[in-house]
Parts: structure tokens; sequence; C-alpha cells
């Protein structure tokens, strides 16, 4: 694989206002539209509804991307919905290189599965009701990241207005993302020679510090899930009958996950699940902090309530923001996610269950390897239970983090360009602590492409979560940028 050039990029090589106009009448009269039909749609993702190919709403988000995209007209666009047996389809596209010379490609990435509908949405809210409100478009999915493909396709088509000179572009849009990218690699694999020399690869699924300024993702959370059950009895039977010698499904389950986090603390008790964070991490993130401060932490909606005269906030693990970037990017955490065996409240009575079941979901640092997490936490968890209880572990979906590779000097001014240019403030760089599946990926398979991994996901928008927003006056921009970025790719 060739090695990126390294020389100087001219900074005008498009007309920034006109690129912004563009992009930003594309978004009012056409983009938002797309993406309110596409919100009301409950495509969920695999692990989300297990019957997805016979409700079909993959495959209609699929296909109204492709009709979309086609409908554009992008000057040798050619598009194809790919499958393969027993697998979620993807969407792929192939643009021609306009620029002289060029021999590799810029990959663009996104996806149109979701996640679940979640509870908690406002009164006016839903995950399936899409409203457009002082500038945020709310409904489950618009900002993660169903945008991708549409403001991928933007940021070519203004690059086509201006008669911009571009490499060759490719767009690989899956379905499978929110359950753990499973059906990726092979699609990957697949499409292999027709990905082509990849020196750029643009990722739209990840989170922004703020909405001032490009913010570039550096390092991504691997993340290994499951189901721990433990069981001690049949059936259910009278706690006033049994409780004090049958002993409760919760209490071991209490002591099993003892194994594994202090709960005091929350700090995860294995090293092999710690890594080193890297010198040049930690330098960003103290830049980050700098920039952001206390916003790191106090953009979450901390429950509340009123004592003595004075409301008390709920209080995060740190306040120190440097601290509170390091906990989110590069420390191992266990969150449970999801609980069976317990009857409603309204509908519980006096009696001892006979088994409690979590879901469990552990990010981990970019560097630790997935697999070997999940091996050695199931035996973590399963080995010589407390009252030899039926203690299982069944693994769910896994992936090892990313650390992006080191920033080419003509990427760095690049984005700097970008960013000076639609936000008027230099590029942040900053960690996130979700995950993508396919930035391992693609690091291995092109370990010299550049990593443009950006997204809308600021403060308060909340994927996943009820009330999630696509921020669309920094959508607009971060479209905008992304033209700019592949104009300047040498």
């Amino acid at each position: 694989m060739n090695a990126p050039l390294h020389r100087e990029i001219p900074q005008a090589v498009l007309d920034s206002a006109k690129t912004l106009e563009r992009v930003s009448s594309q978004w009012d009269g056409d983009i938002v539209r797309q993406l309110t039909d596409y919100i009301a749609i409950p495509a969920k993702s695999p692990s989300f509804d297990a019957d997805w190919s016979q409700h079909g709403h993959l495959e209609t988000v699929l296909r109204n991307a492709a009709a979309w995209v086609e409908a554009q007209k992008v000057e040798g666009l050619t598009l194809e919905i790919v499958r393969l047996p027993n697998r979620t389809p993807v969407l792929f596209f192939e643009i021609p290189a306009t620029k002289a010379g060029s021999t590799q490609s810029v990959l663009m990435y996104g996806h149109l599965d979701k996640q679940p509908e979640f509870s908690g949405w406002r009164n006016d809210l839903g995950p399936w009701t899409p409203k457009y409100e002082d500038g945020k478009l709310y409904g489950r999915g618009g900002a993660d990241d169903g945008y991708a493909v549409y403001a991928s396709i933007a940021a070519v088509q203004a690059l086509k207005a201006q008669n911009t000179p571009h490499p060759r572009i490719v767009g690989l849009i899956e379905t499978c993302e929110e359950s753990g990218s499973y059906d990726l690699l092979p699609y990957v694999d697949a499409l292999r020679t027709r990905l082509g020399d990849v020196a750029l690869v643009i990722c739209l699924d990840s989170g922004a510090g703020n909405y001032d300024q490009l913010w570039l993702t550096t390092s991504l959370r691997g993340m290994a899930s499951g189901t721990l059950k433990v069981e001690i009895l049949t059936e259910g039977v009278h706690s006033g009958d049994a409780s004090g010698l049958v002993p409760s499904s919760f209490r071991i389950m209490r002591q099993v996950l003892d194994r594994l986090e202090d709960s005091k603390s929350g700090r995860l008790l294995p090293a092999s699940f710690h890594c080193e964070v890297p010198a040049d991490r930690l330098q960003q993130a103290r830049a980050t902090a700098a920039i952001l401060g206390e916003e790191v932490y106090k953009r979450f909606p901390w429950a509340h309530y009123d004592c003595e005269g004075s409301t008390q906030f709920a209080l995060p693990t740190t306040t120190d923001p440097v601290q509170a970037l390091i906990n989110r990017t590069w420390t191992p955490t266990l969150s449970v996610t999801g609980a069976e065996g317990f009857p409603s409240l309204q509908d519980a009575g006096n009696v001892l269950r006979p088994y409690t079941a979590f879901k469990l979901s552990l990010r981990l640092p970019p560097l630790v390897d997935a697999a070997s997490a999940v091996e050695e936490l199931k035996t973590l968890l399963e080995d010589n239970a407390p009252y030899k209880a039926k203690v299982t572990f069944s693994p769910g979906s896994a992936a090892t983090g990313w650390n992006a590779p080191e920033t080419a000097p003509w990427f760095e001014r690049a984005l700097n360009a970008a960013s000076q240019a639609h936000f008027g403030a230099p590029v942040g760089y900053i960690g996130q602590g979700g995950t993508i599946p396919l930035m391992n990926m693609l690091s291995q398979g092109f370990p010299s492409a550049q990593m443009m991994v950006c997204g809308v996901l600021g403060p308060r928008s909340n994927a996943h979560g009820p009330n999630e927003f696509l921020h669309v006056p920094y959508a607009k921009r971060l479209t905008a940028a992304v033209a700019e970025v592949m104009a300047q790719m040498p």
C-alpha cells in the first residue's frame, strides 16, 4: 500500500461559503424530510428484532436510502444493494476519481439500523414520532446514524458543484451496527477488491464535544456483552417459608458481580481488562478538558431533588474534567442494561424468585482484546458458584476497540482548515466511550489509511436513550467540513 503523501496542500480548494450554502439548502429542502420519514420506521437492529427479515423495516430504510442516492444523479455514481445469504444487507456505491493520477479511495461509512425504543421520552416525543424543534430533529436513529448516507452524498455533491477534483469514493452502509456489526466483515471481505486502496475512511457515526467546532474521534472503547443468569430453584416459593434457608438468587448475583467490579468505586478488578493510556491521548485529553471544562460531566441529565430549600443533583464519579474524559474513553466499566426474573412492582408478591438474570455491557479500553476478555469473563463469573447455584454467562456481541493511527500532516491541516472555515475554531480531538466495530477492522485491513471519525452526537443528543436528537445546524457544517477534507486529500 502506498504511504500517504506528505506535502503542502493549498487551503483554498473549495469556496467554503458556497459549500456551506449549498449543503444547508440541501439539508433544509430535502435531507431533513428524508430523515423525518426514516425516523418513523422502527428499523431495529437484528439483536432487538429477531424477525427483522419478516418485518421488512431494515429493507425499507435501505431501499429508501438507495432510491434517494440514485435520485441525486451524482455523475458517475453506481449503486448496489449487496446481499449475502442469511445476513443483513448493505448499500454499496462507487464514484470514479476526477483527480488526475489519483489511485486511492475514500471510504464513506454509515449504518441504518437502530437501537430499540427505550422509555422516558418526553410526552410530546417518541422514538418513531419525529419532531423538528429549534433546529433539532427528535426521534430514534436520525443522529445514530441514519443521516450519514445522506450527508455523505451531499458532501460529494458539494465537490461536484464546484468542479473540484476528487479521488475515487466508495460508500458502505450497513444494517447491523447496533448489533455489533457481526455481518459486516463478510461484506468487507466480499467487497475488498471493489473498495480499492483505501487512504481515507470517513465514518459519521461518532460524537462531538460541543457544537462549536469540528471534532475528530481519536479512540473508541471495545465491548463485551452477555447475559448472566443465577438459578437456585426450579420455581418460585413463599418467601416466608423459604427465606433464610434458600439463598436469594439476587444475593448470589451480587456476590458473583463482586468478583468483577468493586461496587464502591466502580473499578473493574481483573488487571487484564485495563491498559495504559498512551501519552498522546493523555495530552489530547488535557487540551479537550481545557475547551469543555465542566461540560464534560454536566451535559448528562442528572437526577435531582429539593432538599432544605435547595436543589441537590446526583454526582459523577469525578469532577476533574481530564479524569472524566479518561474515565469514559480509556477505563473499563460495567453496566447492567437489562434484567429478567423480576415481576413488575404491582405484581410482586411475597415470593422468593427462582432465578435472576442480568444483561451485562462491559466497555473495554481501546487496546484490550475483546475475545480474550469474553473468555476470561465467562470463567470468572461461572466458576465456584456460591451455594453451588447454577450460574451461566452467555456471551453476546463483542468487539475490540480502536485507537486512531498517527495523523498525517496533510490530514491535520485539512481538518483544521475545515473546522476554521465552517466553525471559526480549530479541530478538537476527543476519545469516545462507544464502540464502532468497523473501525478496528478497517485499521487492520488498511493500516495506512487516515480515519476521519466524526459525528453529530454532541451534548444531550442522547443516542440509545429517550429524546435522541439530531442537531441539524451542526450536521450542515459537518457535511461541509467533510467536503473540504475530501477536496484536500493528496
